[in-house]
C-alpha cells in the first residue's frame, strides 16, 4: 500500500489547529494506517506553533514542521512537501472549509485510475457548495484566464485539497518561484509540462469565513493575477523552469 503524506499549512489558526489536526487524523486513519500529517506553522503571530507542538507530542502520525518567519502559503506547502516521505503527497487548508473525509475517495481514484494528480474541483458536476457569489465569479474568470494561458485540462486550480504522486511533486516543488496563492497554478503548470495525468474530483465546501473572500484582500487577488502572468512569462516565453 502507498504511504500517504498530508501537508497542512497553518497561519494564525491557533484557536482550531489542534482540533482540526485531530479531525484530519481520524479521516485518514479510516482508510490507511501508513500515513503522516505534516503540520507547517507558517510563522504565525498567535499560538499556532504551540498548539501544533502539543498535537505532535500526542500523536506519532502528526509531525511538527513549522518555522519562525512567515513564507506565505506557497512557501509553507513547499516546505511540507520537502519534508514528506509519502508515495502520495496531498495538502489541505487548515481551516477545514474542505472536509478531509474527501481524501479517501481521492486516494482510491488515484490508485484505480493510475493518476499522477487528483484535485478537488468546485466546478465538478457533483460538487456541493456553500460558497459566496463573489468567489464563484472570481473562480470562473480565473478558470477562463488559465485555460487561455496554460491550456490545462482542468476546470478549477484553486480549491485547497489535492493529491500528487510523491516523486512528481518533490521534483517540481523546488522549482516554485511564487510565494502566494498562485503557487497552485505554478505547480499544476509544471506538472502539466511533464505530461502528468490529472483527474478532477467533486468537493463539499462549507465556507466558514465571514466575508466573501475570507482573509483574502484585494491586494492578494491582484498579486495572484500578476503572479499568474509571471508564471506564464517564465514558463512559456523565457523558459526559466528547468524540468
Amino acid at each position: 500500500m502507498s504511504m500517504l503524506s498530508i501537508v497542512v499549512p497553518a497561519y494564525n489558526e491557533g484557536e482550531h489547529i489542534r482540533e482540526n489536526l485531530s479531525v484530519i487524523d481520524k479521516s485518514i486513519s479510516r482508510f490507511t494506517s501508513d500515513y503522516e500529517i505534516i503540520a507547517v506553522n507558517d510563522g504565525s503571530s498567535d499560538n499556532t506553533g504551540a498548539e501544533v507542538a502539543i498535537a505532535a507530542s500526542l500523536n506519532p502520525h502528526i509531525r511538527d514542521c513549522g518555522y519562525v518567519k512567515n513564507r506565505g502559503k506557497g512557501g509553507a506547502v513547499t516546505w511540507g512537501i520537502s519534508n514528506s516521505k509519502g508515495d502520495i503527497v496531498g495538502f489541505i487548508d487548515a481551516d477545514l472549509d474542505l472536509s478531509p473525509d474527501m481524501f479517501e475517495g481521492y486516494f482510491k481514484a488515484m490508485n484505480e485510475q493510475n493518476a499522477d494528480i487528483v484535485i478537488g474541483s468546485k466546478m465538478h458536476k457533483d460538487s456541493k457548495l456553500e460558497y459566496p457569489f463573489a468567489r464563484k465569479v472570481f473562480s470562473l474568470c480565473y478558470y477562463i484566464m488559465l485555460k487561455v494561458l496554460f491550456g490545462l485540462k482542468c476546470h478549477d486550480t484553486q480549491t485547497g485539497i489535492k493529491l500528487y504522486r510523491g516523486d512528481l511533486i518533490r521534483k517540481i516543488a523546488p522549482l516554485r518561484k511564487v510565494e502566494g496563492f498562485a503557487f497552485d497554478i505554478e505547480l499544476l503548470a509544471l506538472a502539466n509540462k511533464t505530461g502528468a495525468k490529472l483527474i478532477e474530483m467533486p468537493v463539499e465546501l462549507n465556507f466558514t469565513r465571514g466575508q466573501s473572500f475570507g482573509r483574502i484582500k484585494f491586494k492578494d487577488v491582484w498579486k495572484m493575477f500578476t503572479d499568474t502572468w509571471k508564471i506564464w512569462w517564465d514558463l512559456r516565453i523565457r523558459k526559466k523552469y528547468r524540468l
